[in-house]
C-alpha cells in the first residue's frame, strides 16, 4: 500500500508537470516537492514516525522553476518553515517580519553552503533532538536517556555513542545547545 500511494503521487505529479509544459507555463512557475515526516517502516523496530531518527524526520524538498539551477543537490539543514520565506524571496515578495523561517535561496543560488549550522526537532515532552551536519544527538527526557550517532560514518544511525569517552566534548557541545534550545520552547510554548 505504501508503495502504490508513492507510485500514484509520481503520477499525479507528472500530470501537474505535464499540463505546465502542455500550456507554456512550466517556465516560470516555481515547483515544489515536500512531505510529511515519512514512516519508519520498521527501521529501528519502529513502525511510526514518531522518533528522530534520520528514516523518519528527513522529508523530499525537491525546488525546480526559473533561476533554479539544474541538477544540483545540498545537504544544507532546514525546516519545511523555510519555505514561505524561500517562495517569498523567489518570488520578489517581502517577507513578513513576523515569519520565523528562513529563505534557502542563497543556499539554492549557492552563495552559501548553509543558512543553519544546526537544526533542532522535538516530539511533545519525549524527544529532543539537535542535528548539525555531521552529528545528532537525541535526547528522551522520561527517560533521561540520549543517543549520539556520527551521521556521516554512520548514516543509518546504528552505533549509538553516548557512551564512548572519545566523543564526550561534541556530546557536551550538543548537551549544551540542546538544553539552551529546550529552555527557550519551554519558555514559549511551555512544557509540550
Amino acid at each position: 500500500m505504501y508503495y502504490a500511494v508513492i507510485d500514484h503521487i509520481d503520477k499525479q505529479v507528472g500530470r501537474i508537470i505535464g499540463q505546465l509544459r502542455t500550456d507554456g507555463r512550466l517556465k516560470n512557475t516555481y515547483v515544489i516537492f515536500t512531505s510529511d515526516h515519512g514512516l519508519a517502516l520498521g527501521s529501528h523496530g519502529l513502525m511510526g514516525k514518531q522518533n528522530m531518527y534520520e528514516h523518519s524526520i528527513r522529508v523530499p524538498l525537491m525546488i525546480a522553476g526559473p533561476s533554479i539551477p539544474k541538477n544540483k543537490r545540498s545537504d544544507a539543514l532546514c525546516y519545511l518553515r523555510d519555505l514561505y520565506p524561500t517562495i517569498c524571496d523567489l518570488t520578489g515578495i517581502a517577507t513578513p517580519k513576523s515569519v520565523e523561517g528562513k529563505s534557502l535561496k542563497p543556499v539554492i543560488n549557492g552563495k552559501q553552503d548553509a543558512i543553519y549550522s544546526e537544526i533542532y526537532g522535538y516530539f511533545r515532552d519525549k524527544q529532543r533532538m539537535v542535528r548539525n551536519n555531521r552529528y545528532k544527538l537525541i535526547h528522551y527526557p522520561h527517560l533521561d536517556r540520549h543517543q549520539l550517532f556520527d551521521i556521516k560514518k554512520d548514516p543509518n544511525e546504528m552505533r549509538d555513542l553516548s557512551g564512548d569517552k572519545g566523543y564526550n566534548k561534541i556530546f557536551r557541545e550538543l548537551q549544551d545547545k540542546l538544553v539552551k534550545k529546550t529552555k527557550d520552547w519551554e519558555a514559549d510554548h511551555g512544557n509540550k
